[in-house]
């Protein structure tokens, strides 16, 4: 997209150049930013100078995920002793469907906090209990669960001049069992239900449904429920919706057939 409303450029290399003038966008990949018309934009701030690492292992057995680590980084993400949730990275990478070329310059903090219902990055993060790290302009720093940070289609807990700096995902996370269902109306087309599980140590489980809804769903249960808990669950969340990608009662349908899925695949792994 030629965007003609552009009238300067600059690349961020410390904290203190993600200070906006009136017209500035922040921009990592670009690979929204570049396909639309951006009537209200006249300037662009490039983040990838600020040199954040894509990938980082914390001190609990968790990994910390640069807003500006790209997808097929992330997709590359080598194994660990113990990580048993590293499966979902690759599915959650695989349910974006896009090129290579995408692939190798779309960032995950970029496509959390476009925040679209189908943003497979937020499928991935809320389901592993992810919590942003978010700068403040006036150099201090707050934590927000993903699953709380996306509030709508498109639209998150970001105030003016707030930049998403990383994602941490708990070791507990990491060392989860999990399993993951998609499902969209075309073979190709863009996720109309992505359900995300998860076994904890502990016998806890964890259900997340995106794409489906508005926004994050995330379902807790001490133990795994019962299949008709699991669906009385699914089929009661406010937030389904209908666009020329589904219905919102095919996509409650749909989520709760596949949650049931993951269910069995969870309890089927421990009882093995």
């Amino acid at each position: 997209m030629d965007l003609n409303t552009i009238a300067g450029y600059r690349l961020a290399h410390t904290r203190d150049d993600l200070h906006l003038a009136p017209g500035e966008r922040l921009v990592a990949g670009g690979t929204w930013f570049f396909s639309e018309p951006q009537m209200d934009a006249s300037g662009i701030v490039d983040l990838s100078e600020m040199e954040w690492p894509a990938l980082e292992y914390l001190t609990d057995g968790g990994l910390r995920i640069g807003a500006t680590c790209t997808i097929a980084e992330l997709a590359a993400l080598p194994a660990r002793p113990g990580w048993r949730a590293q499966p979902l990275f690759g599915a959650c990478a695989n349910a974006l469907l896009a090129s290579f070329k995408i692939w190798n310059v779309a960032t995950v903090g970029g496509n959390i906090c476009r925040a679209y219902a189908a943003a497979a990055m937020v499928s991935l993060t809320a389901g592993l209990d992810g919590v942003a790290e978010v700068w403040r302009p006036d150099g201090t720093d707050r934590r927000i669960p993903v699953a709380e940070f996306v509030i709508g289609n498109g639209t998150t807990l970001l105030a003016d001049g707030e930049v998403l700096r990383a994602v941490d995902i708990p070791g507990s996370s990491m060392r989860a069992a999990t399993a993951f269902r998609k499902i969209a109306l075309a073979e190709l087309g863009r996720s109309g239900a992505v359900i995300t599980g998860r076994l904890d140590e502990d016998d806890s489980v964890v259900v997340g449904i995106t794409a489906a809804t508005a926004r994050p769903v995330v379902l807790r249960y001490p133990s795994p429920p019962s299949t008709a808990r699991l669906r009385r669950d699914v089929s009661a969340v406010d937030g389904y919706y209908t666009d020329p990608l589904g219905a919102a009662d095919w996509r409650r349908a749909v989520s709760a057939v596949l949650a049931e899925e993951i269910r069995i695949e969870l309890v089927d792994g421990v009882t093995r």
